[in-house]
């Protein structure tokens, strides 16, 4: 097989009939697209994670539960013939009300795993049939049986080498024969036990599949057609960016642009898989290249924001001039699990910002037992109700650009700033009431202006 794409199509490229619809079109459009891999229906994570995370109240569980089969029957409907295909949804939703009811006794992140997996199988069983109603020579695959993980449940890490391996074994026989539909997000351990990647992990498992077939094109279908300079919603006079490299747009995805999870570029960049991110409700739009080098390289690419941040303050006297307090910190923080994201240190205190991806979302929450952990060490203050912003360019150490972004920012409270550990980004957390205005100010004086 000279050219193989493989096509990632997220939660809103699946709603509904209309919108799988739209995504089959856009498979039908390029031959070289042999797996398609897709996430749950839009809204149904949503429901699924709510009901993992313990619904005590039946009726509210019942209320969901319809809102899920409401959802897939919407779809099922349409289709000219859903026999088989409903008879597997609805074994699935069984498989979610036994679970939900199993959840509201006792949570647990195994469990959340198994339950959450169910929204992707399920929208794969109904697009499998949807493209075959179109013509389309198509087989649905359980990427359980490719994609290895540990058994780190909610935010498992994958296992690179096994997934290459039965990349090869399994799917590519498939992908010569057939276009294969399959799941993102979803994994399994070495025991056979469902895990998931975190949230947003469907585009990073498909980088992971598309590395594993040793792919030539990777896909990201999403509601927006590229990867503007900032998110449109915010700043209106936002602009589509044609090609960005992968260390602005890896960039971009660490600090919060949603169109890309955050790991999604790791395995494309390995082996430099250029990805293409596009809108699957107007492809002809065209959308954003994602290459290992871009043509251009402008001071100020675009502009960022996460919300839902935690900032941790540790202060103590003792560590000035004293040697080991910070590995102490972190050797606490890693015993825990703990993710660490910014870090800023003074004399006697340090500040930084705790890093949270897994499935049950939210903010990140410092557990009691670190915190008295880290008491025995110092004083511990935690902050909420923050959010990061990024600006993300390139060779950002250049005289004069600092005086450009905080003259600015003069009217803003800037809680923490993070520069120097690369030159593609300045990123600093400001209370989340003003976030959106500073990105706006921001776009508004780098951005717009520059145009």
């Amino acid at each position: 097989m000279s050219a193989l794409n493989v096509a990632k199509f997220g939660g809103t490229s699946v709603a509904n009939f209309e919108a799988m619809s739209r995504s089959a079109a856009v498979v039908e459009n390029n031959p070289d697209t042999r797996l398609v891999v897709s996430s749950a229906c839009s809204g149904v994570t949503n429901l699924l994670v709510e009901l993992a995370n313990g619904v005590q109240a039946q009726e509210r569980r019942n209320e969901i539960l319809s809102q899920l089969a409401e959802i897939h029957d919407a779809i099922l409907n349409q289709l000219q013939d859903a026999s088989e295909t409903a008879a597997e949804v609805y074994a699935l939703l069984d498989t979610v009300t036994s679970l939900a009811e199993a959840a509201s006794i006792q949570a647990s992140t195994k469990l959340t795993d198994h339950l959450v997996a169910c929204g992707e199988l399920m929208s794969t069983h109904i697009l499998t049939q949807l493209m075959k109603e179109r013509g389309l020579n198509t087989v649905r695959f359980d990427i359980r049986d490719v994609l290895r993980t540990d058994s780190n449940f909610g935010r498992a890490e994958p296992d690179v080498t096994q997934i290459a391996l039965l990349a090869q074994e399994k799917l590519l026989p498939l992908c010569r024969d057939f276009i294969v539909v399959t799941q993102g997000f979803i994994g399994s351990d070495l025991d056979g036990n469902t895990t998931t990647l975190g949230r947003g992990g469907s585009d990073y498992s498909a980088a992971l599949i598309a590395e594993g077939l040793k792919a030539t094109g990777l896909e990201i279908w999403t509601d927006v057609p590229g990867i503007y300079t900032t998110d449109p919603r915010i700043a209106p006079k936002a602009a589509p960016i044609p090609e960005i490299s992968f260390a602005e747009a890896s960039e971009m995805a660490n600090f919060g642009a949603k169109i890309l999870h955050p790991s999604t570029l790791v395995p494309a960049l390995r082996h430099d898989i250029p990805v293409f991110v596009g809108s699957s409700k107007e492809p002809e739009k065209g959308g954003t290249w994602i290459r290992h080098e871009a043509q251009s390289s402008p001071l100020f690419r675009a502009l960022a924001l996460r919300c839902n941040q935690t900032m941790v303050t540790l202060r103590s006297a003792k560590m000035f001039h004293a040697y080991g307090f910070l590995a102490k910190v972190f050797e606490i923080l890693a015993k825990h699990k703990i993710s660490v994201d910014l870090i800023t240190t003074s004399e006697i205190s340090v500040s930084l910002t705790l890093d949270k991806t897994n499935t049950s979302g939210g903010a990140p929450e410092l557990p009691q037992a670190v915190r008295s952990e880290l008491e025995e060490l110092c004083s511990v203050e935690v902050e909420h109700n923050l959010c990061l912003v990024a600006l993300i360019g390139n060779h950002m150490e250049t005289k004069g650009y600092a005086k450009e972004v905080f003259s600015t920012l003069g009217d803003f409270n800037l809680r923490m700033i993070c520069y120097g550990a690369s030159d593609h980004n300045l990123c600093f957390l400001v209370d989340a009431h003003d976030s959106k205005k500073v990105i706006q100010k921001l776009h508004q004086d780098l951005f717009e202006q520059h145009n």
